[in-house]
């Protein structure tokens, strides 16, 4: 009932948003006298923002078609280098740019697609030859395909290493930081070929005893049955996934937009201004952050729940108890692999300390294999978006990087 519902309501909003678009068009139409009132631009700037928020949005694209390397425009491609039913591994290829050190980044599947980290991309392309895990939304994906949860999460990212082969550093954004973490001290216990030179953690739950936030303590503060009768839909026939389990990505976008709606509501007020001032170029900023922000998709249930249960509830990993398909995950076996802890002053999603537990954890790797970045005055998102991450972040990562790619 409660996709249905959602469908329902998004099917009146997207025809609420066309008619908004029509008018907002006709306000600012020449012809129209009104245009040259007073009130024209409110009222058409009213409805664009309308326009906008109401929209029904689908999956992202990167566009990402050319680099610059050393002074010289490069183009770029998207390929798919292997497929899985509940994601692929996606390769920039950059037109003769041989020799650069291997980057998987490690997107989230936290409710949005792994556009979200295009600027993340961006920015690691003119020096690396970079490959993403790009998920795909629970509700296409035919039941007939089996299940997914945080197993099989660490399992595709082993054989998305494998695929990519040795050398290779890996980059987990927010809440992969645990399943690569995971795979990072299964390959290294098992000496594999693949096993990465470097991971960097940024913004990620390893230890969420550490100064818990409002997402934290939403996950301790509630029975693990509770998210099990609220959090979890049948989706609707007319997805190809019909009748999986999910956890639907408006809810996960609805409680995010919640916790800081009083931002969200100021971010939409500056555009409405930037609008009325007829600066278009401020406000398509702002649009094109909120078009990638409302783009979300599914997550199976067994995937969300083990989560919660595994990173949120119990702590298993910190605890050293944390298992992968019945073998103990042990950081202790951590020797080989260089990793990089990147937390920001303002995060609100993953509290300060969170991922710096993960370097403690590692007792046994040398201390120059292990690096703690702060990064001032940044929140959760501006870790990997934004001038920040350009100026100050990266250049941190791509020294880590370099310093290691041995």
């Amino acid at each position: 009932m409660l996709y249905d519902a959602y469908e329902f309501q998004r099917s009146l909003l997207a025809g609420a948003s066309t008619l908004a678009n029509i008018g907002a068009g006709w306000m600012q139409n020449p012809a129209n006298p009104f245009s040259y009132s007073a009130m024209g631009p409110v009222v058409s700037s009213a409805l664009d923002v309308f326009a906008h928020a109401a929209a029904p949005r689908g999956k992202p694209e990167f566009g990402l078609d050319k680099t610059m390397i050393d002074g010289r425009e490069v183009a770029v491609h998207e390929e798919i280098v292997l497929r899985k039913p509940f994601g692929q591994l996606k390769r920039f290829r950059r037109d003769g740019a041989d020799g650069s050190p291997k980057l998987l980044i490690v997107a989230p599947m936290s409710g949005h697609f792994a556009t979200l980290l295009r600027a993340t991309v961006e920015r690691m392309l003119p020096g690396h030859d970079v490959y993403i895990t790009d998920w795909r939304d629970a509700k296409l994906v035919p039941v007939e395909e089996g299940r997914f949860d945080l197993d099989d999460y660490i399992d595709y990212l082993i054989a998305f290493l494998d695929h990519i082969g040795p050398g290779a550093h890996m980059l987990a954004v927010c809440q992969p930081s645990v399943p690569a973490y995971a795979a990072v001290a299964l390959m290294n216990e098992d000496k594999h070929p693949a096993t990465p030179r470097t991971l960097t953690m940024m913004g990620g739950p390893i230890d969420t005893r550490k100064a818990p936030t409002a997402v934290n303590l939403l996950a301790t503060q509630r029975p693990h049955a509770w998210f099990e009768q609220n959090a979890i839909a049948t989706v609707p026939y007319s997805y190809p996934g019909a009748g999986r389990k999910v956890y639907p990505g408006f809810l996960q976008l609805a409680g995010f937009m919640t916790m800081n709606l009083g931002n969200h509501l100021m971010s939409h007020w500056e555009m409405f201004k930037h609008l009325v001032e007829g600066d278009g170029e401020s406000a398509d900023a702002t649009k094109a952050f909120y078009e990638e922000y409302r783009s979300v998709c599914d997550m199976t249930e067994e995937f969300y729940l083990q989560t919660v249960d595994v990173v949120f509830q119990r702590h298993l990993l910190p605890k050293g108890e944390m298992e992968h398909r019945g073998r103990l995950v042990k950081p202790g076996a951590i020797t080989d692999t260089a990793i990089l802890a990147i937390e920001g002053e303002r995060d609100d999603i993953s509290g300060i300390g969170q991922t710096k537990a993960a370097l403690d954890m590692a007792t046994k790797l040398p201390k120059d294999m292990k690096k703690y970045h702060m990064a001032k005055g940044v929140g959760h998102y501006g870790i990997f978006h934004g001038s920040k991450w350009r100026g100050k972040i990266a250049p941190v990562l791509e020294q880590w990087i370099m310093d290691h790619n041995r």
